[in-house]
């Protein structure tokens, strides 16, 4: 029993990827994943668990972006970064700590301004006027802006229903950053406008009364936050925290957002409540009930509560003295990061950090379900005239059934398992990723012909001893080819660089499935079809 599975495990070997590729393709535990209010035959594309791009799909890319401006190899002077976002800030016109941000990685600092009125000559002056040295001034914005960006416009997507959307960073051959938003099936109106809709966000305050709990609404809106920190986790214990500055300026004579809030909060006892570190908010978000006696600060999104919060004894005691206002700056602590950061996204929920620059360098396009249609029939029908033009040369070239069948079988079984991939790690298929595959026919059926012709290149094959040799010496040549592909196609997969990365990653990964699976396989079917003994 185990004597045939130990000579022909290369062949089971291919039958499981095949059979594991079926599963994948068809089973529906790995078709796509349904959002809120949407049904799994709307969100199911066919009988297959294959997901199409907007090429085969149709729908709008957006590709555009973020404005701002990047100094880089800034000298902090010893100051902190929050003391040189407020220095920076100071000697820019009309634009607040919040629109300028600090990117401190290693030894690489870097300032950046996010208002889109600001040019680059007058964010040199100001960096100059505040006095910190730096290398160079470029377009775009930070790492840390535009993953933020990213995750801003994904929960926007999200939230919208819109099945298959993503987004992700492209980069230029000239080195700037663009936001790539791809949605299927929607118009370039709808997306464009998804993309600069503001969300409501803000911040409430839950307080007992004799009736229950009640809700003072929107004693801070999102324009009231002068700056929204990152998530940062506090040194030497498990908690995380977002620290935000409240604007304490007043405009047109009213009460500024942080002398307001200061004194909704004392309005509301929270220093009689919160006196120790062990007073806790208590608030319910399934029943809109607080547990205790002591009030909480609620963050809602959309009209939805998210979080709420308790306060720290000393910055209570600071609300009702009065002192608070001066600075405005508090934090929201949680007991883990990942929440922390899911706070930060939530108080810039419908703001990005910076402007997507949609009309002016920013490019769009739509492809009408129609034309996904049609793309998809047309590939469709060029995958199929490849595979028949390649068994028609084949068939020329060798005139043997023992020979080309097993060698056209091996082929489709390369890319059967391809499409398995795909539908497993849910890869939307593009024009892009189709080429890909068509050229993974292609070098896969060269590389078979290659061990055709060196088997059968001195007569007929007398024993296994004789056709192992050959075969290894095909192999050697077939794995250079391997890895001087594989090297050729890194950089288009490692890069930014849109369709193109789906067209090397399934070039790179039929290759790595010829090497490692198919080509073995093909070697222990025709040693079993060719050699006499």
């Amino acid at each position: 029993m185990l004597e045939p599975i130990k000579k022909n495990w290369r062949i089971l070997l291919l039958i499981v990827v095949v059979l594991g590729a079926t599963v994948a393709l068809f089973a529906p535990q790995f078709g796509p994943q349904t959002t809120p209010g949407e049904n799994a035959s709307e969100a199911q594309q066919g009988i297959t668990n294959l997901q199409y791009g907007l090429d085969l799909a149709g729908g709008t890319r957006v590709r555009a972006p973020l404005l701002g401006y990047t100094a880089t190899g800034v000298d902090f002077g010893g100051d902190t970064p929050v003391e040189v976002e407020e220095a920076v800030a100071a000697e820019l016109d009309d634009t607040g700590a919040r629109n300028v941000g600090t990117y401190v990685e290693d030894d690489a600092r870097q300032v950046e301004v996010t208002d889109a009125s600001v040019s680059e000559d007058q964010f040199r002056a100001a960096m100059d006027a505040a006095g910190y040295g730096y290398e160079d001034v470029r377009p775009g914005v930070t790492p840390e802006t535009r993953n933020l960006a990213q995750e801003i416009i994904q929960g926007k997507i999200n939230e919208a229903g819109l099945s298959g959307g993503s987004v992700q960073q492209v980069q230029s051959i000239t080195g700037r950053y663009f936001m790539l938003v791809e949605v299927p099936g929607e118009g370039r109106e709808d997306v464009v406008s998804l993309l600069q809709e503001r969300g409501t966000v803000q911040i409430d305050i839950a307080y007992p009364t004799d009736n229950g709990t009640a809700v003072q609404e929107a004693v801070l809106i999102q324009d009231d936050f002068e700056n929204i920190g990152t998530a940062t986790q506090r040194e030497g214990t498990t908690q995380s925290y977002v620290p935000v500055t409240v604007r304490n300026t007043a405009t047109d004579g009213d009460q500024s957002p942080a002398a307001g809030f200061q004194q909704a909060v004392a309005d509301r006892g929270f220093q009689s409540a919160y006196q120790t570190e062990t007073d806790r908010c208590e608030y319910n978000q399934e029943t809109g009930e607080i547990g205790n006696d002591n009030p909480c600060l609620l963050l809602t999104v959309d009209g939805e509560v998210v979080n709420s919060f308790g306060m720290d004894p000393g910055l209570a005691a600071s609300m009702a003295s009065g002192e608070w206002a001066d600075t405005g700056s508090f934090q929201l602590t949680t007991g883990d990061f990942g929440t922390a950061e899911t706070i930060s996204v939530n108080l810039r929920a419908g703001a990005l950090p910076a402007e997507l620059d949609i009309s002016g360098q920013g490019t769009s396009s739509t492809i009408s379900a129609a034309q996904g249609e049609n793309y998809k029939n047309y590939s469709l029908v060029t995958g199929i005239l490849a595979v028949f033009a390649v068994a028609g040369m084949v068939f020329l070239r060798y005139r043997e059934p023992a020979v080309a069948l097993p060698m056209i079988v091996t082929a489709l079984a390369e890319v059967y398992a391809l499409l398995g991939f795909a539908a497993l790690l849910s890869y939307p298929l593009e024009l892009a990723v189709i080429a890909g595959f068509i050229a993974v026919v292609g070098t896969g059926v060269d590389d078979l012909v290659i061990i055709a012709d060196e088997v059968m290149s001195e007569g007929e094959v007398n024993s296994r001893t004789v056709f192992d040799s050959r075969f290894r010496r095909a192999f050697w040549v077939i794995g250079a080819a391997a890895a001087t592909t594989i090297v050729a196609m890194s950089p288009l997969m490692v890069l930014s660089l849109g369709d193109l990365s789906g067209f090397a990653i399934f070039t790179i990964l039929g290759v790595l499935i010829g090497v490692l699976i198919t080509r073995p396989a093909y070697g222990d079917i025709l040693r079993r079809l060719l050699t006499i003994r």
